[in-house]
């Protein structure tokens, strides 16, 4: 298709220090205070992580968080939010710039990073992912009905089996592509200087389809229906190439 627009519609042990998560009672810290152990984690829970480097998100095998012992962990709480602030010591040229957080089943994340990437695989809930000069790179995350956003300022989104019911990614500066195991109601992804490519199942329903490209070639093979579906997909680049397909 011509370029322009489409519009239809096991880790060394020395390395490594388990936290166990202890129950959690009532309903939380108000005053969102550091709080001296970790807590416990449980479905309808949010874990929040912050730090000034990358992070690498795994399930939890045994309901314990793992961090490694090179880097400062500190915990806040508030209501049912659940904070966890990362960072290095002042000249520990020994902390890891990747260090490896392991997330409870059923937990939805959220992580703010910065100058370096994000890695998760393997989690069962929604995720929240941001990051600045830095790719995220996701596989077999999120959930049938899970909300799954991505964003990055210099660097590629690159996913691969993604359940979700709403899906976003966004970069600058870096591509996207998008591999999803299930039909997300709503998707949207876009970048200004790279190409967009999208993968939905096969047998995926119609979608009401907006993409578009500057500099570039459009490719739009999944169902379409402008008027009468009830899934909705937007694509965008300025400098780059913008796929959909399916199987």
């Amino acid at each position: 298709m011509s370029s322009g627009t489409f519009t239809r519609g096991r880790r060394p042990a020395a390395l490594l220090m388990a936290v166990p998560l202890v129950a959690a009672c009532g309903g939380g810290d108000p005053d969102g205070r550091l709080d001296a152990g970790p807590p416990e984690l449980a479905r309808g829970q949010r874990l929040v992580v912050t730090t000034g480097d990358g992070v690498r998100l795994r399930p939890s095998d045994d309901g314990r968080a793992v961090t490694d012992p090179r880097i400062v962990s500190r915990w806040s709480h508030r209501e049912d939010t659940w904070t966890l602030d990362l960072s290095c010591r002042d000249h520990d040229e020994r902390c890891p710039r990747m260090p490896a957080v392991d997330v409870p089943a059923g937990v939805p994340v959220s992580v703010t990073a910065r100058n370096a990437g994000i890695d998760a695989a393997g989690l069962s809930a929604g995720l929240d992912l941001t990051t600045v000069n830095g790719d995220i790179t996701v596989n077999r995350s999120g959930g049938d009905d899970a909300t799954v956003r991505f964003v990055t300022r210099n660097g590629s989104v690159r996913a691969s089996g993604l359940r979700s019911g709403e899906l976003r990614a966004a970069t600058v500066n870096g591509d996207v592509s998008l591999g999803s195991a299930t039909s997300p109601t709503r998707l949207t992804a876009t970048t200004e200087n790279g190409s967009v490519r999208v993968t939905l199942p096969s047998g995926t329903p119609s979608y009401d389809v907006t993409a578009t490209t500057q500099n570039g070639r459009t490719s739009v093979t999944v169902p379409t229906d402008t008027q009468n579906a009830r899934h909705s997909m937007t694509l965008g680049s300025v400098n780059g190439d913008v796929t959909a397909a399916q199987g």
